[in-house]
C-alpha cells in the first residue's frame, strides 16, 4: 500500500484487516505498508492514514483528482478519532467486522495518548497481562496498595514509637528522615526498578551478575526469619482480638486467678481514690502514688502470666501454649488463602487490608487527642533530647528502622515489582510509597502517645513510666490505656484488628517472596502449574518452625530473632547490592536500562545516592553499630552468652550466603586464570534483561535465532541495519529496520 494522493480512493483489503488483529505479531501488523518513514509522515501520510484507521472510509471516486485541496478526509478523520479515543467513545461505537476480532479493545486505558503532528497515534495502552507465564498485577492500584501494606506493618505501631521513645523523642526524627532521604527512598527505587526490569524474583534478578546471586539467597534467609516470627506476633494479636470479645476486658482488673498481690490496675487506683483503698494506704494520696510507682499493671500480668506464661530462662521452653498455637494456625491459614492464586488473589485482598488500618488509626487518633493529658504524651513524643543524637546507636536504629519498615533488602520489593508491567513508572511509586510509610509511622506515634499521655496523667506519673519495651508497647501499655475508655472492648477490638491487618499486609509479601524465588529458580512448566502447592508447602513449613515461639520461652526467641536476624544483616545486604549494581554491572548500564524501561534516566540525586552517598552512609552506620553494640536484654532479663551467639549466627547466616555462593560461582566458571574467572563470573548472563521478547530492544535485541525451548521465534536482521524500537498498536514494542 502506498500513500494516497488527494482524491485517491482509500481501500481496505481483507489481508490488511487480518494483519490488524490483536493476536497478530507487531511485524505482521506493519506488513505491506510503505508509509512508516519520516519522509512520508512529513507529507501527512502514516500507517494510520493508509487504511489502518478507517478501512471502509475514504474519498469517493466522484471527487476525483480535481477535488479542492486542503485538509481532506485522510487528514481530518485521525484528529477526530484521536479526540474520541481520549474520551473513551470508540469502545462504544466501533465494532470489528463479522468474524474478526475488534481492532480497538473495549477496555480502554485511562491514559490519554499524545497527538502527533500528522494526526497519528503512536501507541495504545491495553489492560492485558504482558507476561502470560508469571502474570501481572490486575492494575496499578493493586501494586501500590500491596507495597503500602508491605511497607506499613507492625513496626510502624509497636517498633517506631518504641524507638522514638528510647532514642530521644523528637530528636530521633532527624536521623530517621536523613536515612529516609539518602538511603530509604533511593534503595526503594533501586529495588523496584531492579525487579521490574528483569521481571524476576530476588534470585532471578542476579543474572545481572551471577557471582552475587548469594545476595538473593541472603534476602531469602532474612525473609524466612522475619516470616517465622512475624506471624507469631500476628497470632498474639489474634489472641487479644478474640479475648476482647467480652463485656469486661480480662486485663482491666486485678481480681483474676493469675494476678499477684503486687497488681494494681488503673481502674483499681480510681476505686482507691474514691474511698475503697486498703488500710495500708489510708494515710494520704501520696502513698497511693508511691504504691502506683511500684505497681505491676494487670495488663502486664495478663501478658506475662496468662498469655505467655513466661518462663525464667530462654532455655526453659516449658509447654506450648495451645491457645497461641491455635491462633498461629489461623494466621497461616489466612495468609495461605489470600495467596492461593498468587498476586491475582492477594491483589484483591489488599483493597481492604491496606486501607482499613488508616480508618482505625484515624478513629483512635480523634479519640486520643480529646482525652485529658494527651498533649503531655504528644509533647513527650516530639520533644527532642539532642544529647542522644550523638550516639551511634540512635543512627543505627534509624537506619535499621528504615530498612525494617520500608522492607529494603528483604527481597519483597523486588518480588512485588517483578509482577509490574514493564513500562510502569516505578520511580513515582517508590516516592509515594516511601513517604506514605514514614508518614504513617509518625501518625501512629501520635495515636500511641496520646493514649499513653492520658494514662500517665491518670496515674500522676511521667510518660516514661507507662511505656514498655518492644511488643509490650502494643500488648501491655496500650491495652491498659484502652481500659480507661468507655466501651473499652470496642476500642480493643478495633486496635487489635488493625494490628492483624497491618501484619497480614507484610506477611503476604514475605510468603510470596519465598514462593516466587523458588518457582522462578526452578522455572519449568510443572512448578508453574503447581505454584499453589509450593505456597502451601512454605506455609506449612513456616507454621512448624513457629511452634517453638509459642512456648513459654517463645518471647525470648522472638526478640532474639528480631534484634539479630533483621538488623545489621539488612545493612550489609543493601550495601553489597548497591556496590554490585553500580560498580560491577556498571552505573551507566543500569541508568540506560532504567531509561529504556521508564523513558527517562533516574534523576541526578538518585544517581549520586546510588553511587556514593547511600553505600557510604550504610558502611559507616555498620561500623558505628558494631562499636556501640550492647548485649540484648528483655526487661530485667539478661540473655546468656550462648543465646547471644545463636543470635549472631542467625545474623551471619544471611550474610555468609554472599561469599559462599561467590566462591561456588568462581569454581564453576570457565577461565584459565583467577582474574579471567572473576571477570566471567561477574559478567551478566546471556538471559539478563527484559523477560519478554517485545521489550528486548537495543543491546538486548536477539541476534541469533533462539532454540525452540525458548518458546518464541525471531528472524535475524541484517547486521548493518540499525534497530529502532517502535511501539505497536497494542502497546507492545517491536524492532524496525531503519532503512524501511
Amino acid at each position: 500500500m502506498r500513500c494516497l494522493d488527494p482524491g485517491q480512493e482509500v481501500s481496505a483489503p481483507q489481508e490488511l484487516r487480518r494483519n490488524k488483529r490483536l493476536s497478530a505479531s507487531p511485524d505482521e501488523r506493519l506488513k505491506g505498508t510503505e508509509c512508516s518513514t519520516p519522509e512520508t509522515q512529513k507529507d501527512g501520510c502514516s500507517s494510520w492514514t493508509c487504511g489502518h484507521l478507517f478501512p471502509r472510509t475514504g474519498r469517493s471516486e466522484k471527487e476525483g483528482p480535481g477535488a479542492e485541496p486542503g485538509m481532506g478526509l485522510y487528514e481530518s478523520v485521525p484528529r477526530v478519532w484521536h479526540s474520541a479515543y481520549n474520551l473513551g467513545l470508540l469502545s462504544r461505537f466501533i465494532a470489528a467486522p463479522a468474524g474478526e476480532e475488534e481492532v480497538f479493545p473495549r477496555e480502554q486505558s485511562s491514559h490519554q495518548l499524545p497527538m502527533g503532528s500528522n494526526g497519528a497515534v503512536p501507541s495504545e495502552a491495553t489492560k492485558k497481562d504482558q507476561n502470560l507465564t508469571r502474570g501481572n498485577w490486575g492494575n496499578q492500584i493493586e501494586f501500590v496498595l500491596t507495597s503500602v501494606g508491605y511497607a506499613v506493618g507492625l513496626g510502624n505501631v509497636w517498633r517506631f514509637p518504641y524507638l522514638c521513645y528510647r532514642n530521644g523523642g523528637g530528636a530521633f526524627m532527624f536521623p530517621y528522615f536523613i536515612m529516609l532521604i539518602f538511603c530509604g527512598i533511593p534503595l526503594f527505587f533501586m529495588e523496584l526498578s531492579f525487579g521490574q526490569f528483569a521481571s524476576q524474583g530476588c534470585l532471578g534478578v542476579w543474572r545481572i551478575s551471577p557471582m552475587f546471586k548469594g545476595v538473593g539467597y541472603g534476602m531469602m534467609v532474612v525473609s524466612t526469619y522475619i516470616g517465622i516470627y512475624y506471624n507469631v506476633v500476628i497470632c498474639i494479636a489474634f489472641y487479644y482480638f478474640f479475648s476482647s470479645m467480652t463485656h469486661v476486658l480480662p486485663w482491666a482488673y486485678c481480681n483474676n486467678p493469675w494476678n499477684t498481690p503486687d497488681c494494681a490496675g488503673v481502674l483499681d487506683a480510681t476505686n482507691l481514690t474514691n474511698g475503697s483503698r486498703p488500710t495500708a494506704l489510708s494515710g494520704n494520696l501520696s502513698h497511693l502514688f508511691n504504691y502506683t510507682l511500684q505497681r505491676t499493671s494487670p495488663s502486664e500480668e495478663y501478658w506475662r502470666l496468662y498469655v505467655l506464661k513466661l518462663s525464667d530462662d530462654i532455655g526453659n521452653f516449658g509447654e506450648v501454649r495451645l491457645p497461641l498455637l491455635g491462633c498461629l494456625g489461623v494466621s497461616w491459614v489466612v495468609v495461605f488463602l489470600c495467596l492461593i492464586r498468587g498476586v491475582k488473589s492477594s491483589g484483591k485482598v489488599v483493597y481492604f487490608t491496606a486501607t482499613f488500618p488508616y480508618v482505625v488509626l484515624t478513629i483512635l487518633f480523634v479519640r486520643g487527642v480529646t482525652l485529658e493529658g494527651a498533649f503531655t504524651g504528644i509533647m513527650y513524643y516530639l520533644t527532642p533530647q539532642w544529647d542522644k543524637i550523638l550516639e551511634a546507636k540512635v543512627w543505627g536504629d534509624a537506619a535499621s528502622q528504615i530498612f525494617y519498615s520500608l522492607g529494603c533488602a528483604w527481597g519483597g520489593l523486588i518480588t512485588m515489582a517483578s509482577y509490574n508491567k514493564f513500562h510502569n513508572n516505578c520511580y513515582r511509586d517508590s516516592v509515594i510509597i516511601s513517604i506514605t510509610n514514614c508518614a504513617t509511622s509518625v501518625y501512629a506515634g501520635f495515636v500511641i502517645f496520646s493514649i499513653l499521655g492520658f494514662m500517665a496523667n491518670h496515674l500522676g506519673v511521667d510518660v516514661s513510666r507507662v511505656a514498655d519495651h518492644g511488643p509490650g508497647l502494643a500488648f501491655v501499655a496500650y491495652p491498659e490505656a484502652l481500659t480507661l475508655l468507655p466501651i473499652s472492648p470496642l476500642w480493643s477490638l478495633l486496635f487489635f484488628f488493625m494490628l492483624i491487618l497491618l501484619g497480614l499486609g507484610t506477611q503476604f509479601c514475605l510468603l510470596e517472596t519465598l514462593v516466587t524465588a523458588i518457582v522462578d529458580e526452578v522455572g519449568n512448566e510443572w512448578i508453574l502449574q503447581k505454584k499453589t502447592y509450593v505456597t502451601l508447602g512454605v506455609a506449612v513449613a513456616g507454621f512448624l518452625l513457629g511452634i517453638p515461639l509459642t512456648s513459654q520461652a517463645g518471647i525470648y526467641w522472638l526478640l532474639l530473632m528480631d534484634n539479630y536476624a533483621a538488623s545489621f544483616s539488612l545493612v550489609v545486604i543493601s550495601c553489597i547490592m548497591c556496590v554490585s549494581i553500580m560498580y560491577i554491572y556498571g552505573h551507566r548500564n543500569y541508568f540506560q536500562d532504567i531509561q529504556m524501561m521508564l523513558g527517562f534516566p533516574p534523576p541526578l540525586f538518585f544517581q549520586i545516592c546510588w553511587r556514593f552517598v547511600s553505600p557510604a552512609i550504610i558502611f559507616f552506620i555498620l561500623i558505628f553499630t558494631v562499636i556501640q553494640y550492647r548485649p540484648i536484654t528483655y526487661n530485667h532479663y539478661q540473655y546468656p552468652g550462648w543465646a547471644v551467639a545463636i543470635g549472631f549466627l542467625m545474623a551471619l547466616s544471611s550474610v555468609i550466603c554472599i561469599p559462599l555462593y561467590a566462591l561456588f560461582q568462581l569454581c564453576r566458571t570457565d577461565g584459565d586464570t583467577l582474574l579471567q574467572r572473576l571477570k566471567n563470573a561477574t559478567k551478566p548472563s546471556r538471559d539478563w534483561g527484559p523477560a519478554l521478547l517485545e521489550h528486548r530492544t537495543g543491546r538486548y535485541a536477539p541476534i541469533t535465532v533462539p532454540s525452540p525451548e525458548d518458546g518464541f521465534e525471531v528472524q535475524p536482521l541484517h547486521p548493518d541495519k540499525a534497530q529502532i524500537p517502535i511501539v505497536g498498536s497494542n502497546g507492545s514494542s517491536r524492532l524496525q529496520d531503519s532503512r524501511i
